[in-house]
């Protein structure tokens, strides 16, 4: 088995660290184009359908975006509990718990990816609603 020590997890802690700033990041900007939409819907009549799609899309990204918060936080928790058990020289539990950290760390970044696909949906919606008024 290849050894590790305490330094391992502590080098995802600026990884982790810079993730959890973009993650903050896309919610924020979720919450704007959400509080732009609700601003739009309450004033225009004709177009709700398009506002309907584009509040649905929103809110599976916001789904999305609360689900890789909370995988990196417990990547985070995790990778700290690993050098907690490295610290107290238990190897065999610091191993495992590491491991653990890195599939949340995955979990979190495959959920990105998803966030990403379906935020150009939502891009899609507007340039089809554009090119239909030609």
């Amino acid at each position: 088995m290849q050894q590790i020590s305490i330094n391992t997890p502590a080098l995802l802690f600026p990884a982790i660290t810079l993730m959890m700033l973009a993650y903050t990041n896309r919610f924020l900007a979720l919450a704007t184009l959400i509080r732009n939409l609700h601003g739009k819907y309450k004033q225009i009549h004709e177009d709700r359908e398009i506002i309907k799609a584009q509040i649905a899309n929103l809110n599976r990204r916001l789904v999305l975006v609360k689900q890789m918060q909370a995988m990196g936080i417990i990547s985070f928790f995790f990778c700290v509990l690993s050098m907690m058990f490295f610290y107290f020289d238990n190897t065999s539990w610091a191993f495992s718990i590491f491991g653990l950290s890195m599939l949340s760390l995955m979990i979190s970044l495959a959920l990105s990816l998803n966030e990403i696909f379906i935020s150009t949906k939502a891009l899609e919606i507007e340039l089809k609603d554009m090119l239909e008024d030609k």
